[in-house]
This record gives C-alpha cells, structure tokens and sequence, in this order.
C-alpha cells in the first residue's frame, strides 16, 4: 500500500513540475464566472514611481488621497497628476536599509503595511503590518507607533486587515497565521493550517480580545453599515464570514458568501454594499491543491519555483476580477479584467466618487474604473 500512494505522489510531482515548466493556459485557467462584466482594462493606470505592491488604499476624513502602504514599508499619499505619490509614514526606523521597492527577504526589517484604515474623528491612519503588527501615525504621518503585536501570548505573524468601528471606539482585524509570515502566503493558504485569529482592540480602555480563532487565512474585514456584524474574508476557503455583533443573533458566526475564488480585501461602500476583490478565479489547479491539506503540503515541497507554484494555483494567467455583495451576502454585480489587459491579481477595491479604485499587492500601480 505504501509503495502505491509513494509511485502516485511521485507521480503527481512529476505531472505538477511539467505543469509548471509548460503550463497548458487552456486546461488551468479557470472557467468563467456567470454574468460577469469584462470592463476593468479600461481602468486608468497610474504608477506607484518607485515603489511596489499597494495592498490597500484608504482616504483622509477630508478626502484627501488615495494613501497606499508599498513592500518597501512606507505609506504614500497621492496627490493628483501634478505632484504624484509623496511620502507619508513608514513603519520601520530602518529606512536606511530599505531602499529596493520589493525585497520580500528583508520584509521583516522594512515591514509590510497592508490593511490601512483612517479614523474619521481624529484623522489617525491605522495600519495592519504584516510584520509589527497593529500600528497607528497622526494625521502629519512619520514613524508609525505599535498599538499591538500579541494576543494571548501568541506574536501576530502576519497581520492582515482591519476596520473600525467609530461608534464603539474598537479596532476589528485580522492575523493570518501564527505560524507563516506575508512572504509565505503560498504556504498559509495550501498547508490547510487554522491557526488565524481575528482580534478586537478597544482604543479607550487599550484592553484585547481574541474574537475568533483557528480561522483558514483571515484577510478583508468589513463592519456593515448598521454595526450588526462584521465580515471577515476566509482567503483559502474562498468564502466570507459574518460575525454577528449586536441584535438576536450576537456572537453566532455564519457563512455570509462564498465565492468563485480567492478573496482578499473587502469594502463598504457608502450604501451598505460589499465590494471585494479577488486575487485569482478558481480554476482545476486550486481545487485539486487545495482539497486537501496532504495534497497542499505536497505542492509546497515540488522543486518548481515560488512564481511557478503560484502560476499553478492561480491558472497559469493572471487576470482581474472584483465582486460586489449585497448586505445579505447576494451578488449584485461582478466586474472583471478577463484577459489580464490592463489590472491583475487584485488585493482591493475602493469604491469612491462614482469610481472604483483599485490596488494589487503584485504590481507596481493602482487603477481607477469609472463607473459612469
């Protein structure tokens, strides 16, 4: 018996290799999804000069921005065509040292801003860094200051997003795994570890909670409107939680969405709708990685390249897909960038002044879609 599973795993690696090394577009890439809209390559692109990967984008309590956190740890503000993107906050005192715009080796030292929240009555931007943790900068930005970085005794390893409820005064947000940092998000979505948590931080008594663990990659957060729940995207399971907060059903954890791939940030628009962004479709290749977490772990272990595993999972091409969701979790609208024209691999999208603007933690620029 031994013998037979070891020849199929053996097998297997073989037939992943020559996937990887001649990936045949036509048979990985996944199906299309129904109804979806092929618009986003008429997205205007405008470049990150300098710098790469911006995971999220946030605007002032006075409109100003977009703000973006870049791989090389800083935050930078956009300030129209004339003057472009300048400088803003860093999460590192080790500026010196980063000075590549995508060095993941050296994340560590550099942090990694991802989820970026503004609070409307102070103008304090909140970042979730993957590497430092929860951090905070004033509204004049600098050296961003730690608000957390443990819960329970358990370092955050990979902080992710989060949102804020300004009504109650706390901080929802994410923390991927206490096991994988960022650079290895490969390996935190196929190894089927739970080790996610997502944590409560109250800004006026400073007290922590630990809301929800053994979650499978928790990314995107999201408060609805009304303050009744919380959304918290479930990336490796392709699906979005609701988290009740107040009302009858406080406390009880439901599936809110699931969805025709792999979620990353999810945002409120101003009525009460979800937009949420994919990172890829799922295709044959995630399906069968991800069934299982033998399966996952074995992938992780082919000697193939970090960019040709992920060209695997992903379906060989990159392409852009964002999905928005009603306040009962119902898609309303999908929107996509079907052959990957001009927007690809897709970390969030902000929809704002009748545009949707959109960022990815794989390339070098953000777009803006018009939607009239």
């Amino acid at each position: 018996m031994a013998s037979k599973l070891g020849a199929v795993a053996t097998a297997l690696g073989i037939a992943a290799v020559v996937l990887a090394l001649n990936p045949p577009t036509h048979l990985l890439h996944p199906p299309p999804v129904p109804g979806a809209r092929d618009c986003l390559h008429a997205s205007r692109v405008v470049p990150v000069t300098g710098a790469f990967g911006p995971e999220s984008l946030a605007f002032d309590p006075s409109g100003g921005g977009p703000y973006t956190g870049v791989a090389d740890g800083r935050i930078l503000k956009w300030e129209g065509d004339e003057r472009g993107w300048v400088d803003f906050a860093f999460t590192s005192s080790r500026r010196k040292d980063c000075i590549r715009p995508f060095a993941p080796e050296l994340e560590h030292v550099c942090g990694r801003p991802l989820g970026l929240r503004f609070d409307k009555k102070t103008g304090d931007l909140y970042i979730a860094d993957a590497y430092f943790g929860l951090m905070v900068v004033g509204p004049d930005g600098g050296l961003a200051t730690l608000v957390a970085s443990e819960a329970e005794g358990k370092t955050f390893r990979f902080t992710n997003d989060l949102d804020i409820d300004e009504n109650e005064d706390v901080i929802y947000f994410t923390d991927s795994s206490t096991t994988f940092h960022r650079r290895q998000f490969l390996s935190a979505c196929l190894s089927g570890e739970k080790t996610g948590r997502l944590m409560k931080y109250d800004k006026s008594s400073k007290e922590l909670k630990v809301l929800l663990r053994g979650l499978t990659f928790p990314n995107g957060v999201a408060l609805s409107k009304d303050g009744l729940f919380l959304l918290v995207v479930e990336t490796a399971t392709y699906r979005i939680l609701r988290l009740w907060l107040k009302g009858p059903n406080a406390g009880k954890l439901d599936i809110f969405a699931e969805l025709p791939g792999f979620p990353d940030n999810i945002r409120r628009n101003s009525r009460g709708e979800f937009w949420v962004a994919l990172h890829s479709k799922k295709g044959p290749a995630s399906r069968f990685f991800l069934s299982s977490s033998l399966i996952g772990n074995f992938a992780l272990r082919l000697p193939i390249s970090f960019q040709q595993l992920h060209s695997l999972v992903v379906g060989g091409k990159a392409d852009a897909i964002a999905i928005k969701l009603g306040e009962e979790g119902e898609i309303l609208e999908v929107v996509e960038d079907a052959e990957g024209k001009t927007v690809q691999f897709l970390s969030e999208v902000e929809e704002r002044d009748d545009k949707l603007w959109i960022a990815s933690v794989m390339r070098p620029f953000i777009a803006i879609y018009d939607l009239n």
